[in-house]
């Protein structure tokens, strides 16, 4: 059968071929991803202003919790769905997908309605200006309201990769990502319609997404099926799943935390100039970065998989050789960034004041670059491997314990330098945190294999057999 195939080619192909096949696909994905929103960014910032750019940047903290609860969800189920098929419990990784398809509607209406009520306030909040908060507004009360479609195609994207397909999950974000471009050039450039008709680009394009990724679920060509029986939320089910994705949840709402910071400090020190300048920066450094989260995408199902099928060897390697891949594409972009910062900020807007104060602070927010493969990986390391608990307190340290302070506490002495630094400084203290959990698992995982090699029944001889 395609999904015994599926299964046995997690199990028994070579580990460098197999993340190569499992990550090119998310790496693709994620690179077309990240350029939906660096070509959005570009295209508000040329049509509309600097104005509508710092409006787009405002919304982020709600961009970065509406992804927290999308994390939640997706991560954690995909990483229980990784799993249990490594357990042969096929049944069970079913029960985990339909339950997440219930709790993903749950959660758009119940986070969506809650923040289309507090929408002026939250936005005024987190440092809107008089000329961006109508930007702002605008974008988000429609992205808001189709927020099914974003939980839907982002969360059950996490669960197509679980099942050994990450093609078909390349190809669904594609399919968003190309249809988003498209319907952002038609709709700013040939209708004219700017930020609104950001938005319903963005919400249109997530609708197909999220109908593709249903409809693979009810075909013969998925490993897991969406049954209507198991719809029914249960909390059994749930609760694992929740506890797995609570830690790039928490990251997330934590990176909203941040970000409000962030935002409210540049509106202080340098007004929509700097907040638009942010924006660019949070568009580069994306594109830096996806390449790095698609390949721990690539990496989740093969060290989810075997781990729970105690190949821990191949979990090892599966490490060793996404660290390596990581770190050398973040060293390629930082190499870009450091460059000609100027060049690619400019590509955001003509405003001199912006092209100035952007290539500074990408600059600073990038110096440390070069570690944070091995963080990011790392982390993802431990939700592939069900350790809820230290995937949080990675996740945390840096944005609470680190990131957090630093934002409210470095500008007061560094001025707009400071707010640029914070990111950098969070960055280094995460990568040893990271590096000193990853020896203590590697070193448990180790102890692990030589108590099962010892306690395995020893096969006799036909020496010692003979009489």
């Amino acid at each position: 059968m395609e999904s015994d195939a599926r299964t046995r080619r997690l199990a028994e192909t070579p580990v460098g071929r197999l993340l190569w096949s499992f990550s090119l696909p998310a790496i693709a994905g994620m690179v077309v991803s990240s350029l939906y929103v660096v070509i959005d960014r570009a295209f508000l910032g040329n049509a509309v202003g600097k104005e509508a750019l710092a409006g787009l940047t405002i919304c982020l903290p709600i961009s970065f919790a509406m992804m927290a609860v999308g994390m939640l969800l997706g991560i954690g189920s995909g990483a229980l769905v990784s799993i249990r098929l490594g357990q042969q419990k096929k049944a069970e990784a079913e029960l985990i997908l339909g339950n997440a398809v219930s709790l993903i509607g749950v959660a758009s209406v119940v986070a969506s309605a809650g923040f289309l009520l507090a929408l002026p306030q939250l936005l005024q909040a987190f440092g809107a200006t008089e000329a961006a908060l109508p930007y702002a507004t605008q974008f988000m009360q429609i992205i808001l309201l189709g927020s099914f479609f974003q939980y839907v195609s982002f969360g059950l994207n996490a669960v197509i990769r679980a099942e050994g397909n990450p093609r078909l999950a390349m190809l669904t974000l594609l399919i968003n990502a190309g249809l988003n471009i498209a319907l952002d050039a038609l709709f700013i450039f040939g209708f004219g319609w700017g930020v609104p008709g950001a938005a319903l680009a963005t919400v249109l394009a997530q609708g197909v997404s999220a109908v593709w990724t249903l409809a693979h679920f009810r075909s013969r060509h998925s490993v897991l099926v969406l049954r209507l029986a198991n719809l029914r939320l249960r909390w059994d089910v749930v609760r694992p799943a929740m506890a797995i994705g609570l830690a790039p949840c928490s990251m997330h709402l934590a990176a909203s935390v941040s970000s409000l910071l962030v935002n409210r400090g540049l509106a202080r020190l340098g007004g929509d100039t700097a907040i638009g300048a942010y924006g660019a920066i949070g568009a580069i450094s994306m594109l830096l970065l996806m390449p790095v989260f698609g390949i721990t995408q690539g990496a989740q199902p093969i060290i989810g998989f075997n781990f729970g099928a105690g190949k821990l060897a191949r979990v090892r390697r599966t490490l060793r050789l996404a660290v390596a891949a990581a770190t050398t594409l973040v060293c390629l972009g930082f190499a870009v960034a450091q460059t000609i910062p100027a060049r690619l900020i400019h590509g955001f807007s003509p405003d001199p004041g912006m092209v100035a104060v952007g290539a500074r602070g990408l600059r600073m927010c990038l110096l440390l670059a070069p570690v944070i493969g091995f963080h990011v990986v790392g982390a993802h390391f431990f939700q592939a491997i069900g350790k809820a608990k230290t995937a949080l307190v990675l996740g945390l340290t840096r944005q609470v314990l680190v990131l957090i302070p630093l934002l409210i506490i470095l500008p007061r002495f560094f001025g707009l330098d400071g707010v640029w630094l914070a990111g950098p400084v969070a960055d280094g203290v995460a990568t040893l945190l990271t590096g000193a959990l990853l020896a203590h698992q590697l070193r448990s995982m180790r102890r692990q294999e030589r108590s099962a090699a010892q306690a395995a029944p020893v096969e006799p001889s036909l020496a010692s057999a003979a009489p």
